[in-house]
């Protein structure tokens, strides 16, 4: 039984995946045995530096090896699905780097194979365990927002310079960084969605995905609620700084994310007189909330040297510090200490508010219901 010793974890994908490997190292109940990438040269170098022994170019090996508990997957976007779905019929628990899938049926087949194998699947979505949504959740458990009345989330980032497969995805593909938080904080799944395109990207991109659009932006209806969000999302030609962001309007009080990085982000309380209603606020972190040997990682990276982050990374600001709280999250999760946040039905829902939405895009926001899983 995995509760009767450590957990055997193997990390599959070393560019963003290397992020966690010392959090996996240091982690109490876990060892991370095996490392997995395509590139022999890339995987020997990782598994010295990092002293890992076990090491497969074959995501077929990862899974056939008994010795493996569970599989955290960091693969590019059009792996995920059959990966998660592999690991999951071999028996194995499954971390995967978001998105879930790229389709509707994919998000579908994971969490038929979800429940079939009764192994946990978890979608490492790093929002909902930043400090930033830490807080603002923290601020709502304990009554100070008052009654939520609307969320927005929006992500914008230059994918110029990355990895072929980021050209002319369509925005929405890649939407659960801003979807996430509106949901989660609610306990909430979405039910129908409308989304509209804008503008345009370089003719070259368009082809691959067949998606025209530089911004793509989304409201979507809470099911069993009378809240709504919106999101709005962009990958290329549009000016602007990397953002992460949500805001949550409530009868009490409200959050909003900062507008540029470096700065703090504001609280508006309800019934104070001008200009005294925003206030900016110094959001604190939330390393107290782990076992002790990861609480570093939430306010620093795995490296000492900032040219050795993934882009993701240094480019996101740090994720806002999540990765250590996903980790623990999972782990916990395989354990049967706490539910997995987000389990597969939440990770589909999530991933399929973005599907939907740029489904409803295509068809000049025509409203699309979400399915149900």
């Amino acid at each position: 039984m995995v509760n009767d010793r450590k957990i055997r974890v193997a990390l599959v994908g070393l560019g963003f995946g290397a992020e966690f490997i010392p959090i996996y190292q240091q982690y109490p109940g876990a060892e991370l045995t095996t490392i997995c990438r395509r590139s022999q040269k890339d995987l020997d170098e990782c598994g010295d530096r990092w002293k890992i022994a076990k090491r497969y170019t074959r995501f077929e090996d990862v899974l056939n090896d008994p010795d493996v508990d569970a599989v955290h997957i960091n693969s590019p976007i059009q792996d995920h699905a059959p990966q998660s779905l592999a690991a999951l019929k071999a028996g194995k628990h499954v971390a995967c780097t978001v998105p879930m899938a790229t389709s509707v049926e994919d998000c579908r087949a994971i969490v038929e194979a979800q429940r079939a194998s009764g192994k946990i699947y978890m979608m490492m979505e790093t929002v909902v365990y930043s400090r930033e949504y830490l807080f603002v959740k923290e601020l709502y458990d304990k009554g100070e927002l008052g009654r939520i009345q609307f969320l927005r989330g929006s992500h914008q980032q230059d994918m110029e310079g990355w990895p072929g497969y980021w050209e002319g995805l369509p925005p929405m593909h890649y939407a659960t960084h801003c979807v996430s938080p509106c949901l989660a904080i609610l306990g909430k799944h979405a039910e129908h969605v409308v989304c509209h395109g804008s503008g345009r990207i370089n003719e070259s991109l368009i082809p691959k995905y067949g998606s025209p659009f530089a911004i793509e932006t989304a409201t979507f209806k809470f099911r069993d609620s009378d809240v709504c969000a919106e999101v709005t999302r962009s990958l290329f030609d549009t000016a602007r700084q990397y953002r992460e962001s949500f805001d949550a309007y409530g009868s009490k009080k409200s959050f909003e994310w900062q507008q540029v990085d470096g700065e703090e982000p504001v609280i508006h309380t309800r019934g104070l007189a001008e200009p005294e209603i925003p206030k900016r606020v110094a959001v604190p972190d939330y390393a107290r909330l782990l076992p002790e040997p990861i609480q570093r990682f939430t306010t620093k990276g795995v490296y000492s040297n900032d040219e050795e982050q993934h882009l993701s990374f240094t480019q996101g600001g740090g994720h806002g510090g999540s990765h250590p709280h996903l980790v623990h999250a999972w782990l916990s999760a395989i354990r049967g200490e706490r539910p997995a946040l987000p389990d597969a039905e939440t990770s589909a829902n999530w991933t399929m508010v973005g599907l939907c939405a740029h489904e409803s895009a295509l068809k000049n926001g025509e409203k699309i219901l979400i399915p149900k899983l």
